[in-house]
């Protein structure tokens, strides 16, 4: 399944985890000109997510799971808000500006909106529907290791909303499987409006949920991003595992 803006990679896999990268693609269509921004700019992590991508795609391989990913630069639109977050559409992000989306018209926005979030929320809704035994959705990002000329030194971020179930199975469960400095809701949380997939999709759909966000230096090469797939799939299905256990247990307590 796909459209023009949205794809999904493995329709038939057996994993009862669906994989989401909303940031997986820097293309920008040639009507919009490059919103103005050099080849350099489009390549850089404000245009899309570096790295996120491949990992999906192995993560998706080694637990054959379903992907769905969108494939338009996160600049014409970010799939992770809802259209009347103000950062849906950034006129600058992080010390760029993006003259493609100043001063843009109610009507515009609402046309962005239209071209790029609701086929790539349509495709996830349907996805789920036609994957009546997915039962957790983890969405896959990556972020840069200095921010506004900040080092970061958190190497996974493991987040979520209102719904801990996987998170805390995941955080339970990493020193045994990565060696990486990973933190709760870091570098992003919540209050940063990065939840929506997770809240629209999963907790509003009873599913388990979280979303995972590797510093992207740490995925500079095939083969780190390889090693790290592996470390991540066999986390993630023992969290998963934990989690559908203990959601048994209580079921038969009652």
């Amino acid at each position: 399944m796909q459209n023009d803006v949205a794809a999904v990679v493995r329709p038939n896999g057996s994993s009862k985890v669906l994989l989401v990268c909303e940031h997986a693609s820097n293309s920008i269509p040639e009507q919009f000109n490059q919103l103005g921004l050099d080849e350099e700019t489009l390549h850089s992590h404000i245009a899309f997510d570096p790295g996120a991508w491949d990992l999906s795609i192995k993560l998706s391989v080694l637990m054959d799971a379903t992907l769905v990913h969108s494939s338009a630069s996160r600049l014409l639109y970010d799939c992770n808000r809802p259209p009347e977050a103000t950062d849906a559409i950034p006129e600058r992000s992080e010390i760029f500006d993006v003259p493609g989306n100043k001063n843009l018209s109610k009507q515009q926005k609402q046309e962005r909106a239209r071209l790029f979030y609701e086929p790539f929320k349509q495709l996830l809704t349907d996805t789920l529907k036609q994957r009546s035994a997915v039962t957790a959705i983890v969405t896959i990002h990556s972020f840069t290791p200095i921010y506004n000329g900040q080092q970061r030194a958190v190497e996974l971020g493991v987040l979520h909303d209102s719904d801990t179930r996987l998170a805390d199975q995941i955080l339970n469960l990493a020193s045994s499987h990565l060696t990486l400095d990973t933190q709760r809701n870091q570098p992003y949380g919540p209050e940063d409006g990065v939840t929506h997939t997770l809240k629209l999709h999963g907790i509003n759909n009873g599913l388990l949920n979280v979303m995972l966000e590797v510093r992207n230096d740490l995925l500079s090469t095939d083969t780190q991003r390889s090693v790290l797939a592996k470390e991540l799939s066999e986390l993630l299905t023992r969290a998963y595992s934990a989690c559908t256990a203990s959601s048994a247990a209580l079921g038969d307590a009652s």
